[in-house]
């Protein structure tokens, strides 16, 4: 068989609590953790993230088996940093990050989806500190990024991919760009986030293309281009944004997904990606539907119906 043909097989199909509307670890308009884990296995996924860390149960036991009947295998934990405030924050960022890689590590997975720190808040838009990172910011945001990565590496065995973020410090092409030339590709990889990167006007296609070998995970999203314009023009912070609509179900929006996955294939290396259509809140009914229809829009995409097995399955 030649690479070509089986190139789609090494990109692995999941999705995440973002996708039935859970930004929360508790919050009274989510679905309950064990309805996100029968729909997402309903809707023929085999990979889940984490989510906000305390959704899902955090006894590595109990989290096996509920996932395990289900056939859901975990891909990566998320943590959120404010690491461009400098070793200063380490001990607290340290704190938040220890226990939520013991219990990705604990779940097989080898992957933690970095999210830099807002510069206004994502719910009530307040400005929280200058958009616009000093020479000196960047300093601290890439030496700590990098000291994350090792100790994440070095303590828990796991990858981080730092994940480009709506009104955050790391959104645009320059200042992704900027980010990855700043450092470590030992210890710092990326999660392109297709709907964020476009949301912030960059092209997922290039970004790969250019980055290919800092390219770690994948997030898979769509912008509503119309929906974006007024976002822009009217200065809407993330979180109403996302309430207005303008992450939308693919394949309705930006950029398209088709083109990105064969960009991601002629990497040639193994990627998981992950479908997250941010639509908090949402009606608890919503969700599955859309992960059902979406998973079918991928499968048209060459992504396999199922997942090869892999080593990094809990208990192999």
């Amino acid at each position: 068989m030649t690479s070509s043909a089986s190139a789609p097989a090494r990109i692995r199909i999941g999705s995440a609590p973002d996708s039935w509307g859970v930004w929360f670890p508790d919050d009274p308009q989510q679905v309950p953790w064990q309805r996100f884990l029968d729909e997402v296995s309903e809707a023929g996924y085999e990979w889940i993230e984490l989510g906000p860390y305390g959704y899902l149960p955090t006894d590595p036991a109990r989290l096996a088996d509920e996932t395990r009947r289900r056939g859901l295998t975990v891909s990566a934990g998320t943590v959120f940093t404010g690491l461009h405030h400098g070793p200063a924050v380490w001990d607290r960022t340290w704190a938040h990050v220890a226990g939520i890689a013991a219990l990705t590590r604990a779940m097989g997975a080898e992957h933690l989806v970095v999210i830099p720190s807002f510069w206004r808040d994502d719910k009530t838009g307040e400005v929280l500190e200058d958009r616009t990172l000093t020479a000196e910011q960047w300093r601290d945001l890439t030496t700590q990024t990098e000291r994350l990565g090792r100790e994440v590496r070095d303590r828990y065995g796991l990858r981080i991919v730092v994940h480009p973020h709506a009104d955050t410090h790391v959104d645009s092409e320059e200042n992704v760009s900027r980010f990855l030339d700043a450092t470590d590709p030992d210890l710092v990889s990326l999660c392109l986030d297709t709907g964020h990167y476009a949301y912030c006007g960059g092209d997922s296609v290039k970004l790969i293309e250019t980055f290919g070998e800092r390219i770690g995970y994948l997030h898979l999203k769509q912008v509503d281009p119309e929906i974006l314009a007024q976002v822009v023009t009217d200065e809407v912070p993330f979180g109403p944004a996302v309430a207005r609509g303008v992450m939308c179900e693919p394949p309705n929006g930006v950029p398209a997904l088709g083109p990105v996955l064969d960009a991601a294939r002629r990497l040639d290396v193994d990627l998981f990606a992950i479908v997250e259509q941010d639509m908090y809140p949402c009606p608890p009914e919503k969700p599955l539907p859309i992960a059902c229809r979406t998973r079918d829009f991928l499968r048209s995409c060459g992504t396999p119906a199922r997942a090869p097995d892999t080593p990094n399955r809990p208990g192999k």
